[in-house]
């Protein structure tokens, strides 16, 4: 099984790009994650996707045992430079390098709709000990704020070929099975504090905006710092608050 061509592509040369300008997310899901799932320091947790480990990181704390799932070699590197505690495994949701029953919990932060969907179910399930829980996050530009909306706007033109989450494919693949039934959805508001050059590496680490020819990235990052000097709610201001809405559907093996 294959990486999406836009991941591969995009995310070899976005690793610094990624950890700088990705927001983390908010402690309440980290919460909902620890008492849903069960995570404590008895348990195997298998990051799906990991990146750069902005979700890996912060399960640290629970002193569970941490397997860092990450096919980019570029995004594996900086997650073992990030999150050295983590075990970075090389592979894919498809096909997953690890015996059956071998873990207590799975995650997949900001990852699940590059997937191809009904194989990844069907390798979580396998890889899940019996009743082992599964949760997906999102963090979703929050496009009831104006000028999230246009950076969204700025950035559609050029991700026709990426899955993006925010339209919710993802949620056709667990309705479509019977391997996982569903323990409720939640959703938090986050913000991410960052400057301009923050922001800019916020659009530069999108994967389709990062597989774009040279001169094409810069016309978009331009398109950004034009917004940013001129739109009303942020020009002359040095930090702009980014906000997120963070979705946390969470689903136990059948």
């Amino acid at each position: 099984m294959t990486l999406h061509r836009l991941a591969a592509q995009g995310y070899a040369t976005a690793a610094d790009a990624y950890e700088k300008g990705r927001p983390d997310y908010p402690r309440g899901a980290i919460e909902l994650l620890r008492d849903t799932l069960r995570i404590d320091a008895t348990s195997t947790v298998l990051d799906l996707g990991a990146g750069t480990g902005k979700l890996t990181r912060l399960l640290v704390p629970t002193g569970a045992r941490l397997l860092a799932l990450e096919p980019v070699e570029g995004m594996r590197r900086k997650l073992g430079q990030m999150v050295p505690s983590a075990i970075p495994l090389d592979g894919v949701a498809e096909a997953i390098p690890l015996p059956e029953t071998s873990v207590d919990a799975a995650v997949a932060a900001q990852s699940f709709h590059w997937f191809h969907g009904d194989l990844a179910l069907a390798e979580i399930h396998r890889v899940l000990r019996p009743r082992g829980r599964l949760s997906l996050l999102f963090n979703l530009r929050d496009e009831r704020v104006d000028w999230v909306a246009r950076i969204s706007h700025i950035l559609d033109r050029h991700g026709r070929d990426a899955p993006i989450h925010r339209f919710g494919a993802w949620r056709r693949t667990f309705s479509d099975s019977r391997l996982f039934a569903p323990l409720g959805e939640h959703e938090f508001t986050h913000t991410q504090e960052l400057d301009l050059d923050g922001l800019l590496e916020r659009v530069a680490s999108i994967s389709y905006i990062s597989a774009l020819p040279l001169h094409e990235r810069y016309a978009v990052l331009n398109e950004i710092r034009e917004l940013a000097a001129n739109h009303p709610d942020l020009e002359g201001k040095s930090v702009y608050l980014f906000p997120y809405r963070t979705l946390v559907p969470l689903y136990e093996r059948r």
